[in-house]
């Protein structure tokens, strides 16, 4: 926070002047760690960053555990320990929470749902605390006839609010995302495995998942963030890209797993027969699930 010199030197100023530049430090530190996360999506990765942070928090704390009353007045010191003690909760604790929640996150959309709602949490949690330390500041300011520049809201807090909302919106096109990509990895496995049924149900699925999530990127809250949609095209484009798979191309895999089942039973039958015992029709029976057979894997 800036700060204009009321006084002397020794005054209100160089008392508030510790306790910001400690506390600066500290914010710079942990905003490069949530811009890190946030572009890469996956806390793991900035693991080491995360523990640099804490060690910055720790540092900071010790730069104001000892500083004195200001005139026998504890308001300001005791709301820094406050603030720095929620940061350090929250980057010791609930960051490496998070960490640990990745992979079974990853397992189903409820679990990845969440998930991103505990990392919104967490990052109202440090916004009220850097709003409430500001709040702090700004009283003491009053109490000590100090003018503070940028009064209304520091820089920080400005980029806090801003990369809230971004992150707020981010996961909200994440989330369409991951319904239709985790319900397709569903689908791909019971492609694999050839069970038709649980194929079927991934693939209404898919295609409803597909129709609700186009509905709501059209929508004014995720059509655009600050002028830039490109990130709901992206996603738009992916979502179309997976209902016309299921719509066009899975039918004709699992029409094929049926005519191959079919024609499996068909030749287990016909094979079971000595050739003198075959009649014309099962000759032709057999011949049809040949054709069709062939037809189902050609197309």
């Amino acid at each position: 926070m800036n700060l204009v010199h009321a006084q002397t030197y020794d005054n209100p100023v160089s008392y508030m002047n510790v306790i910001s530049n400690a506390q600066n430090e500290m914010n710079a530190n942990y905003m490069t760690y949530l811009s890190a996360a946030a572009h890469g999506r996956r806390a793991r990765k900035v693991e080491k960053l995360r523990i640099k942070t804490v060690e910055g928090i720790q540092a900071c704390k010790s730069k104001i555990v000892d500083l004195p009353y200001y005139k026998g007045d504890a308001s300001l010191r005791k709301a820094s320990m406050d603030y720095i003690d929620v940061v350090y909760y929250v980057f010791n604790d609930d960051y490496s929470k998070l960490v640990n929640k990745e992979e079974i996150a990853e397992q189903s959309f409820d679990e990845m749902q969440a998930y991103i709602l505990l990392q919104e949490k967490i990052g109202e949690k440090l916004k009220n605390a850097f709003d409430k330390m500001h709040d702090s500041t700004t009283q003491f300011a009053l109490r000590n006839n100090v003018k503070l520049l940028a009064a209304e809201k520091s820089e920080l807090g400005d980029k806090m609010e801003i990369a809230n909302k971004l992150q707020h919106y981010t996961n909200d096109i994440f989330l369409i995302f991951f319904k239709c990509n985790w319900t397709d990895s569903k689908l791909t496995d019971a492609i694999n495995k050839k069970k038709i049924n649980e194929a079927e149900q991934s693939r209404n699925s898919l295609i409803k998942y597909a129709d609700e999530g186009l509905a709501a990127l059209k929508s004014d809250s995720l059509r655009v963030f600050s002028g830039d949609g490109s990130l709901a095209i992206a996603c738009a484009q992916t979502l179309n890209f997976y209902k016309s798979m299921a719509q066009n191309d899975i039918p004709k895999m699992t029409d094929m797993f049926i005519k191959e089942d079919n024609f499996s039973k068909i030749k287990k039958a016909f094979d079971s027969q000595s050739p003198k015992d075959r009649t014309k029709q099962d000759v032709d029976a057999y011949n049809k699930a040949v054709n069709e057979m062939n037809l189902a894997v050609n197309v």
